[in-house]
């Protein structure tokens, strides 16, 4: 995913900066090429040899050191940077470059670079909340460079705050988020629904289907990497929502109905991905729950049909996009209700084909538009949800 990428991770004097490796593990295995860039304070929490073995790159310290080939070293590094992060950031060094303090090869390089800065700060919490740390922060902000908010939880002292720096793992989603794909959807608004809809029956019960998120999460996280300002209205999901996405959960197909109807008018592209419940129980007092002999009888009605309304009421420029799961005549039947619910795109499968059911992490997909069909083979749901994408955009 990385290939071709170059990060900078400066590591500054914090206990954090044990984390670290595990953030350059994750990039490398992406190919992603890292270079690290440390304190002096830094080298007394984690050796220099660590990341040297993780990257296979001279992790940098001394502005002066003449053991790498003849270059001016911060220079070149700042130029091939495609992005750089400063994690642990301690407030020594965000006072440093706040102040254009360039008194090392990490703040050197900082402040020759182009490319987005990023500072993840890490001290203890009154520390943190120091107005003339604050007062750094924000002048940081003011020029460009985005502040990772801190974690709040157990600091290295025992107190309990916020300071504590984000996980590798959050870490390396912002580092993703930047670096990953082009930037294609800067501008559009993208709405996605995922994930199964539940229609109670009574305080205990409810109807719903197999549905996991799994697609809907996919693209919403894909629009989201290629720089779009995505919604998610989600219901039931077996996975995480995505960072950097405005998630809204809901639980019945009237939540999720009225969610959508709400937002719609204001997206461009409005990808319809949940497995909305079809029917939901009548419970009102002339239409209760009726047993006989250990057999329940639920009167249902059918649930509001999200996709018709959204066909129903597109706007010009905008672009639906409606899911299809099918059992029998996958084209035929999918190709109707492109037209019946006014779509430009039906995204299409069958439950009968391998890789393609609820639950999996694969998926077998065609896409229908007016144009005709075009069948693409079993993925990932992740490379699913960016030909997708490449479709709606025309690439």
């Amino acid at each position: 995913m990385l290939k071709g990428k170059t990060a900078v991770i400066g590591v500054t004097g914090s206990i954090a900066a044990y984390k670290i490796p595990d953030l350059v593990r994750m990039l490398k295995k992406q190919n992603c090429n890292v270079e690290v860039l440390m304190t002096k304070n830094a080298c007394n929490f984690i050796h220099p040899i660590t990341f040297e073995s993780l990257t296979g790159n001279k992790c940098l310290v001394d502005t002066f050191d003449r053991n790498f080939q003849y270059s001016v070293e911060h220079v070149a590094l700042a130029k091939k940077a495609d992005v750089l992060m400063i994690a642990p950031a301690s407030a020594n060094v965000i006072g440093k470059i706040a102040s254009g303090i360039a008194d090392d090869m990490l703040t050197t390089t900082v402040l020759a670079c182009k490319c987005k800065r990023m500072v993840s700060p890490a001290m203890n919490h009154n520390m943190y909340h120091d107005p003339i740390v604050q007062h750094n922060l924000d002048k940081l902000r003011r020029f460009g460079y985005e502040i990772i908010e801190p974690a709040t939880g157990m600091l290295a002292n025992g107190d309990m705050g916020d300071g504590r720096m984000p996980e590798p793992e959050e870490l390396y989603e912002y580092i993703i988020r930047q670096i990953a794909f082009e930037k294609d959807l800067v501008g559009k608004k993208v709405l996605v629904t995922a994930g199964s809809t539940r229609e109670s029956i009574d305080p205990v019960r409810f109807i719903t289907n197999h549905s996991s998120g799994k697609m809907g999460i996919a693209i919403a996280k894909a629009a989201m990497l290629r720089g779009a300002e995505v919604t998610l209205v989600a219901g039931h999901t077996d996975v995480p929502l995505p960072p950097f996405v405005n998630n809204i959960s809901v639980v019945s197909a009237e939540d999720m109905y009225n969610a959508v109807s709400q937002l719609s008018k204001e997206q461009d592209i409005i990808i319809k991905a949940a497995a909305v419940a079809d029917y939901t129980p009548i419970t009102t007092a002339d239409s209760k729950l009726k047993k006989s002999e250990g057999e329940m009888f639920i009167e249902l009605k059918r649930t509001k049909d999200i996709l018709k309304y959204l066909g129903e009421n597109k706007r010009p420029g905008q672009f639906i996009c409606g899911f299809s799961m099918e059992t029998d005549n996958v084209i035929e039947n999918s190709s109707k209700k492109l037209y019946s619910k006014n779509c430009d795109m039906i995204c299409a499968n069958s439950l009968r084909t391998e890789g393609a059911g609820f639950g999996t992490d694969t998926n077998v997909i065609t896409l229908i538009t007016r144009e005709g069909a075009e069948e693409l083979p079993k993925m990932t749901k992740e490379m699913a949800a960016h030909r997708i994408l490449d479709k709606i955009t025309g690439k």
